[in-house]
């Protein structure tokens, strides 16, 4: 049976791609969020358990410019996490302001169900897609998101 056409709103038909990029994105955060809640997982702290099992022993500020999001996010995520028992925060010996993030031994064995999830999200993201169709998607969502980051601000615009 066919896939049927999404209905684009009217006013969004000023930017289809924008709007499909929309529609992909949340479509993909909630099957990655249904994926991630069977491993008891909150979307996005399978992306900062990633950092750290990459390089342990990170400050928050260096996840927080790893990942692009705010200040509250991760506190908040990496709280949860560490009520969970996948994270200790320890002030760092050079600074005790300075949060250092550390995996325990229950956020390292998360390394390879994290990487079997990955697997499963790529597999069914990519299901219609021929081999070349995908590698041209990553292509395109990169270029795509280099040019969202280095737009002209609107001060640098009017300058």
């Amino acid at each position: 049976m066919p896939t049927p056409e999404p209905r684009i709103p009217t006013t969004a038909g000023a930017g289809p791609m924008s709007y499909a990029i929309f529609q992909l994105a949340r479509a993909h955060r909630a099957h990655a969020a249904t994926l991630l809640r069977a491993m008891d997982l909150h979307p996005g702290q399978e992306l900062l358990l990633m950092q750290l099992f990459d390089r342990d022993g990170q400050t928050q500020s260096e996840l927080l410019e790893c990942l692009g999001v705010d200040h509250s996010t991760i506190s908040k995520a990496l709280r949860r996490m560490q009520d969970a028992g996948l994270v200790v925060r320890e002030p760092a010996a050079h600074d005790r302001r300075v949060m250092v993030v550390h995996l325990t031994d229950k956020g390292r064995a998360m390394r390879e169900p994290i990487a079997a999830l990955w697997q499963a999200l790529e597999e069914t993201s990519a299901r219609n897609l021929s081999e070349q169709q995908a590698e041209s998607f990553v292509e395109t969502a990169y270029a795509i998101t280099e040019a969202i980051g280095s737009r002209a601000l609107p001060q640098e615009e009017s300058a």
